[in-house]
This record gives structure tokens, C-alpha cells and sequence, in this order.
């Protein structure tokens, strides 16, 4: 994949919101579904994307969270957005995460190297930033798909 179109693909997330993230349910992939909005002003109509980030042999997701706000969002009330919404600490129950600083496409790095020479294809490094993960990707290949509303990745027939 070619890093100048890598790039732009990414740079489309900045200060979306990130509503679910983590492998499909066949376990090769990494899926980040990426809730884009406009100024109402616009005209443009939100929209559910899909980034699926093919043949991702290493995925690591950090908290971006500090240690003091840990602290004080431990509360079980705080993963449910009616019940949280009046108290201290951070309301996990908002159900999406700011994509901000964004999407970052990173040099090349001992891991991509040491995947594409083991493979034989192209492998990049992607560090995704919101206001509570941190997302480090090591993948061949993004897709980028709209999806319905509703769309429910675990759920297989």
C-alpha cells in the first residue's frame, strides 16, 4: 500500500469519534469504526465508517487516560452515560471515544521491517490517538468501507 494514499485515508479520521475498535471475528484484521460527522451547516450527512486494517499481526491499546483520572472514574455508574453524567471522574459510558490528536502514520520501525522481510509484503505502523486509548497497528493493508447503522461486528450466523 502505498504510504502517500495511507496517509489521507488516515488524515480523514482527525476529530471523528472511534465507536468500537478491536479484531473481527475471524482474528486477522483490526476494524476501527470511525463515526463521521460535519457542521450540520454543511449539508454533508454523518456517517459510520469502517477502517479495516488487513493483516494486523500486532495491535496494542494503552490508555490514554491519566493514573489520577483513573482513580476517580472507577465507579460502575460511570459505564452507563444516564447514571455517570452528574459524577466525578470519566464517563466511559459515552460510547465513543474523540479521534484526537488522530491518526499517525509512523516511520518505518524494527517490527515492520522484521514483518515484511518474514512475510514477504509490506507491513506499516499506524498509532491512532483518542481522549481515552491509544492504538499502535502493525498491518499490510487498509480498507475503508461505509457501513449501516446497526452494523454489529461479533455477531456471526
Amino acid at each position: 500500500m502505498d504510504a502517500a494514499a495511507l496517509e489521507q485515508m488516515l488524515d480523514e479520521t482527525f476529530d471523528h469519534a472511534v465507536v468500537h475498535h478491536g479484531y473481527t471475528n475471524y482474528m486477522r484484521d483490526y476494524e476501527v469504526i470511525v463515526h463521521a460527522t460535519a457542521d450540520a451547516r454543511t449539508g454533508i450527512t454523518p456517517s459510520y465508517l469502517r477502517y479495516l486494517f488487513r493483516y494486523c499481526v500486532e495491535a496494542r491499546c494503552e490508555t490514554s487516560v491519566p493514573a489520577e483520572t483513573w482513580r476517580i472514574s472507577l465507579d460502575d455508574r460511570l459505564i452507563d452515560h444516564e447514571t455517570g453524567v452528574d459524577l466525578d471522574g470519566y464517563v466511559w459510558g459515552v460510547n465513543w471515544h474523540s479521534l484526537y490528536p488522530g491518526a499517525k502514520l509512523l516511520p518505518e520501525s524494527e517490527a515492520t521491517r522484521r514483518w515484511s522481510t518474514a512475510v514477504g509484503i509490506d507491513f506499516h505502523e499506524v498509532r491512532m490517538g483518542t481522549n481515552a486509548h491509544n492504538l499502535t497497528l502493525v498491518f499490510s493493508d487498509l480498507q475503508v468501507s461505509e457501513i449501516p447503522v446497526g452494523y454489529a461486528p461479533f455477531v456471526t450466523d
